[in-house]
């Protein structure tokens, strides 16, 4: 029986595998049980390496260090490339908003941390630790113990601190969440307040009445500086038609328009009266309004689409159809010529039956394409990701340069590739089912290293008089400025509980507590809200950890 101990016990690269994946499916398993309705999912994987480590249970410290960088790094740019198409124009919605929420919650721990260093007399590279556990940041615990090295102190105390306190920095986040649902939450913050979507397509019709368009082309209306807007349909004398750029308006034409609901007054204006039916019902049969034609999604699925612009393809003119919408990442955009498209776009297209066919043979429309994982553009974002976190960024007043590090760099490149990689003709489509399993396998792998590690001296240090001070402390600093940002985000800036979620999240840098926030939020704003704040609340800490040290040692 001596193989089955050396398989469990001696370190090797067999039995790195082993143990790292029994540390995960069991907490993976353990995960799914709901205690009073609550489970902690992905983060009982944590416990549960932490539990191994205690039983005497080690890894090879190389191996446990690359499984643990690895795994971060291909969980946070997961994650940056599924924002990363809606990112930038979140940010211009509510970024601003979030940031400076994040920045609220970042600031009242610091300052927290500070004024509880004095009064409990634990030591400031303690607390320092105590804070970077309270916030699950790792990298700024890093920053911290290179800034130790330079003033010659050790760097243990810091690093037992963050560890001590770092299960409890997780669950605080979770907790916060659950009593703010159970307690604050009301029913109205459930839903979805973020402001309307510049993007976002609204369909109106509308009835040519202004004599100062008639007899002109919709190519020289559309020039004239007048909102942008996409006719998709023409019906006059009875008839229906889809219009072409040089199709001529007449009196009396009705017009089926897409637009955004903010321009709709202003093309009242240009036309000359809006009907009040409303057109932008889930219920429409949009077969049934006229015989003639027919509405159909196409999906782009041919690379060599990707990253064109739709009026570079010339499908209005070449086969007399109209896209009138263009569905990418759950949201509606308006098919304007200038429209930049990528893969796994969804195109409303209208018009007849044949000339449909022939649009699809030039998007592609062949779902299975898509199901191939784009493996190489992965891993290109991620080297390109770890050379912009590891370069070093001089701040005045900082003795050593600060860096992104293993999570910001990453997650940086990932938002910026899959906003712009289309635009560079980069292949970033990328199935939900492969994503989530990619931000699974690299988160399960990080949290399971960062058990182990936590495992060996966590138990006799909770107990001393000492360790629970630190849990105390650090518990405080997680829940308390969480609660508070909470309810100045959801009470005086008025939003929604999965954006709140999300800042709260990623200004305390916990994709533990994200992954939960998204289990009982049905949408997507959890996530988006997260990698809005991550970036600025993580590089924040980083910077605040250091300069904490230098001012108090």
């Amino acid at each position: 029986m001596e193989w089955l101990y050396n398989l469990f016990f001696e370190q090797s690269a067999l039995q790195a595998v082993i143990i790292m994946s029994l540390i995960i499916s069991i907490g993976l398993g353990l995960g799914k049980v709901h205690v009073f309705g609550v489970s902690l999912g992905v983060t009982f994987v944590f416990f549960t390496g932490i539990f191994a480590g205690h039983l005497g249970f080690t890894v090879d410290p190389q191996m446990l260090a690359y499984a643990e960088s690895f795994g971060l790094v291909l969980f946070v740019y997961a994650l940056g490339l599924q924002v990363g198409p809606g990112f930038f124009s979140s940010f211009h919605r509510g970024g601003f908003t979030l940031n400076m929420l994040g920045l609220g919650v970042i600031l009242i721990g610091t300052l927290m941390a500070v004024v509880l260093s004095f009064v409990s007399g634990v030591s400031m590279p303690d607390m320092v630790g105590i804070l970077c556990g309270a916030t699950t940041n790792t990298p700024a615990l890093g920053a911290a113990q290179q800034t130790l090295k330079q003033f010659g102190e050790p760097t243990n105390g810091a690093a037992l601190s963050c560890a001590v306190t770092y299960p409890l920095g997780v669950v605080g986040v979770i907790l916060a969440i659950i009593v703010m649902k159970k307690l604050f939450v009301r029913p109205s913050d459930m839903e979805n307040h973020e402001p309307e979507d510049p993007n976002h397509t609204y369909i109106a019709a509308f009835q040519v009445h202004n004599p100062a368009i008639f007899n002109k082309s919709i190519q020289d209306i559309a020039h004239a500086g007048y909102p942008k807007f996409v006719i998709s349909r023409i019906w006059r004398e009875g008839s229906v038609s889809i219009p072409t750029y040089d199709k001529i308006l007449k009196e009396n034409d009705r017009l089926l328009v897409i637009t955004t609901e903010k321009d709709a007054p202003a093309l009242t204006i240009l036309f000359g009266e809006q009907e009040k039916r409303d057109w932008n019902k889930e219920d429409i049969d949009w077969d049934a309004i006229d015989s003639k034609l027919i509405s159909k999604h196409i999906i782009v699925s041919r690379p060599e689409i990707n990253g064109k612009k739709l009026g570079s393809l010339r499908l209005r003119n070449t086969y007399g159809i109209n896209i009138s919408r263009v569905l990418r990442s759950g949201v509606k955009l308006l098919a304007t010529p200038g429209l930049v498209l990528q893969l796994g776009d969804r195109l409303t297209v209208v018009g007849e039956a044949a000339a449909i066919q022939n649009v699809e043979k030039v998007l592609g429309n062949t779902v299975k394409t898509l199901r191939d994982p784009n493996l190489a553009c992965i891993f290109i974002g991620i080297v390109l990701g770890l050379v912009i976190g590891s370069i070093p960024i001089s701040i005045p007043g900082i003795s050593s340069p600060v860096k992104l590090g293993l999570a910001g760099g990453p997650i940086v490149m990932g938002i910026l590739i899959g906003a712009y990689g289309p635009r560079l003709h980069m292949v970033t489509y990328t199935t939900r089912s492969a994503s989530l399993m990619l931000r699974g396998i690299g988160l399960s792998l990080y949290l399971a290293c960062l058990g182990i590690e936590a495992g060996a001296h966590f138990f006799e240090t909770v107990l001393r008089p000492e360790g629970a001070l630190w849990v105390g402390l650090g518990f405080a600093i997680t829940f308390v400025p969480v609660v508070i940002m909470a309810l100045v985000a959801m009470r005086c800036c008025r939003l929604d509980f999965g954006n709140t979620c999300g800042m709260l999240c990623g200004s305390m840098a916990n994709p533990m507590a994200l992954n939960y926030a998204n289990d009982i939020i049905p949408n997507d704003n959890p996530s988006v809200s997260y990698a809005t704040v991550y970036p600025l609340g993580m590089f924040t800490r980083v910077i605040i950890a250091q300069l904490i040290l230098m001012i108090f040692l």
